[in-house]
């Protein structure tokens, strides 16, 4: 929606910004859209090479600002139907003209994240803990995590089981190894930009990845999500709903608006494990999960993300693990469309949902023959290299 850019100062009055969310409906039509993306074509052209210059954001976040629960105002203006499909498609071609310029394959990132004290009077233990979080030895996660890839690689699909009322019951499915020697499915995730350590990701396949994804409490951008509820069929979401407003209808306006971002489906774009529970016994410890930035939320459990692969815009370029294995799932059956019509490939968003571990009972990795291996049993690793996870689990008694 009115996404900041440039120089900006935080938000004062996040219920303000959320009122104005959707101003673009004062002047959003066909020749504003055409307007927008001619002058975007011809800046990027004057200052062609300077883009190309450009090699990626560094970004600080902080986190621990009090939670964000919206109200929907009478007043607050909202796109009319025409209008979202404008600004969807409007979103989509601006990003095919800026990977003209700047090239997704030939750009990186980094990102990290810290606390501010209104996360209330432990900030300066947290801050510290938020440290040691940010700083640990990857070389230990590296190993640990190849040795859960090294299950879920064997594996035709996953199954995943939420623990107690947690209604979640997943199947994803995985892209076959032709070479399991040379090649993995899953992205061991070393912190090497994306700070801290503690993930293996990869993109499902999404014929056969079905099933309800549901999360009792979890943030998105800054608005807490009650009871989110995500059915897929084939990987592509097909239902929504949360418990934010009494009306239904306002629910799934709010789901569509800042998860689905206003598009009518989105696919499955990414299957996570996180792996970091030094992070999630730190959040238990001082009650602090609600206020934890999804880039740490994300190594604090499974999570899914809807929308474009973990690799949009640079699924032709090879990736590998630092066992020398090319990651070979970079591409869904939505994303390899860009060979044909780049205009249907991509979505132009990403979005993080995670199962935090005491919501979570088991993820099976389910063989060809139908032989399940437990990679997480009872909300614990159960993958034998993997038992150091389950240490800062048994601090916080989950």
């Amino acid at each position: 929606m009115n996404r900041k850019v440039g120089y900006y100062s935080a938000g004062p009055n996040k219920q303000y910004e959320y009122d104005h969310r959707q101003d673009s409906a004062v002047y959003m039509d066909k020749a504003f859209k055409d307007r927008k993306l001619g002058v975007m074509k011809v800046a990027y052209e004057e200052y062609k090479k300077e883009a190309s210059w450009y090699a990626g954001p560094a970004v600080v976040e902080t986190f621990g600002e009090r939670p964000f629960e919206p109200v929907n105002k009478k007043e607050a203006l909202s796109l009319t139907d025409k209008q979202e499909k404008l600004t969807v498609a409007c979103t989509g071609e601006a990003a095919q003209i800026g990977q003209e310029y700047i090239r997704g394959d030939e750009t990186s990132f980094t990102i990290i994240a810290f606390p501010v004290p209104e996360i209330g009077p432990d900030f300066q233990k947290i801050f510290k803990e938020t440290i040691r979080i940010n700083t640990l030895d990857y070389e230990k996660y590296k190993v640990i995590q190849q040795a859960v890839i090294d299950v879920l690689d064997q594996a035709a699909c996953l199954e995943i089981k939420g623990a107690g009322s947690n209604e979640t019951r997943l199947k994803v499915s995985l892209h076959k190894l032709n070479d399991p020697e040379k090649e993995t499915n899953f992205e061991n995730c070393v912190a090497d930009v994306n700070i801290p350590v503690g993930e293996v990701f990869t993109s499902p396949v999404l014929q056969g990845t079905d099933g309800i994804l549901h999360v009792e409490s979890v943030y998105i951008g800054d608005i807490r999500f009650k009871n989110l509820k995500m059915t897929f069929k084939d990987g592509m979401v097909t239902d929504y709903s949360c418990r934010n407003f009494e009306s239904e209808e306002e629910n799934r306006k709010l789901v569509k608006q800042v998860i689905l971002k206003n598009h009518d489906t989105l696919p499955m774009g990414e299957c996570a494990i996180g792996t970091n529970t030094t992070a999630y016994a730190m959040a238990e410890q001082f009650g602090i999960i609600e206020k934890l930035p999804i880039l740490i939320v994300e190594k604090m459990g499974p999570h899914f993300a809807v929308g474009d692969t973990c690799y949009s815009w640079a699924e032709d370029s090879a990736v590998y693990n630092p066992d020398g294995k090319e990651i070979v799932a970079r591409d869904n059956e939505i994303s390899i469309l860009r060979k044909e019509d780049v205009s249907k490939a991509y979505f132009s968003c990403h979005t993080d949902i995670t199962i935090p571990y005491r919501e979570l009972d088991e993820i099976a990795a389910v063989l060809p023959d139908g032989k399940r291996i437990m990679v997480i049993e009872k909300g614990r690793f159960a993958v034998k290299g993997a038992e150091a996870l389950n240490e800062p689990l048994n601090s916080c008694g989950q």
